[in-house]
């Protein structure tokens, strides 16, 4: 549901229909790089948290030792161990989930960075330096903006929810490619392979992104759950508010997937378009 999106699929330039000014476009080309690297960061320090890449968490091996030489690259802190999270996993994934409770320590505040300049994309809808809906853009800004300082930041029992680390590698595989294709699409290109999995990922990274962020929401709510017995107050406004959140978090995943399918339907034209082609009717 925080998956934040373009109203329209990128539309055919012609020679009638204006761009940003030059500098604006700079910038945009800048804002899109950057944003495309932060969370390729993110993405990269992640994947190295849970399969231990960098050896924090076994013996080392060459590929630990020239991983441990990379910049920027530290030792995790070590990997909680619950016996309840190795029911039921195949045995090479027990250590993953285990690392995946330990993800907010790696991860958390470089998300919470990375995901806080996205702040800017709506003074880019103010100014008019992009087509989305500014009330589009402020939920979905928003949403994610209160999922990093107002969920994950405020609230240490999603500090070890394995659920954590499944929310940002969905926003992380989804931004670097969507940063990446804005960034090709202001230089004038749409690289077919960009073009399949901006409209493609969702399929999968939707379900679980949006999953895991209902999930972290539902995992802040104090006993006795869902309900009206948590008294009153500023701290219980709050869990009354998280609980709303929960509850509409399911149908706004379903308004979100099936409004990508549709922008998926025009960007490819149905059966008849070709990767990398011109939509027909756009």
């Amino acid at each position: 549901m925080a998956s934040i999106e373009e109203v329209d699929p990128p539309k055919k330039q012609t020679k009638q229909k204006r761009g940003p000014p030059p500098l604006v476009k700079y910038y945009l080309v800048l804002y899109n790089i950057l944003s495309a690297l932060g969370w390729s960061y993110v993405l990269l320090t992640t994947l190295v948290h849970l399969f231990d890449l960098d050896g924090a968490h076994s013996a080392g091996t060459p590929l630990h030792a020239w991983l441990a030489r990379i910049p920027y690259l530290p030792a995790v802190r070590k990997a909680l161990a619950h016996g309840s999270t190795a029911a039921g996993l195949p045995a090479w994934a027990v250590p993953v989930v285990r690392r995946a409770g330990s993800a907010y320590a790696r991860v958390g505040p470089q998300t919470a960075f990375v995901q806080s300049w996205a702040a800017l994309e709506v003074l880019h809808v103010l100014f008019g330096w992009v087509r989305s809906p500014l009330g589009t853009t402020l939920i979905q800004v928003g949403s994610r903006l209160y999922l990093v300082w107002g969920v994950a930041y405020q609230f240490p029992q999603t500090h070890t929810n394995p659920l954590y680390a499944s929310m940002v590698l969905s926003w992380s595989l989804t931004e670097v490619v969507r940063y990446t294709f804005y960034a090709c699409n202001l230089l004038g290109s749409e690289p077919a392979v960009l073009l399949f999995l901006r409209y493609t990922l969702f399929y999968v990274l939707y379900p679980t992104g949006a999953s895991s962020e209902a999930l972290l929401i539902h995992a802040t709510i104090p006993y006795p759950g869902l309900g009206l017995g948590h008294g009153f107050g500023a701290e219980a406004l709050h869990t009354y508010v998280r609980q709303a959140l929960f509850l509409v978090w399911w149908p706004g995943l379903y308004v979100m997937y099936t409004h990508m399918m549709k922008q998926r339907r025009k960007v490819f034209g149905g059966a008849g378009r070709t990767l990398g082609a011109k939509p027909k009717s756009l």
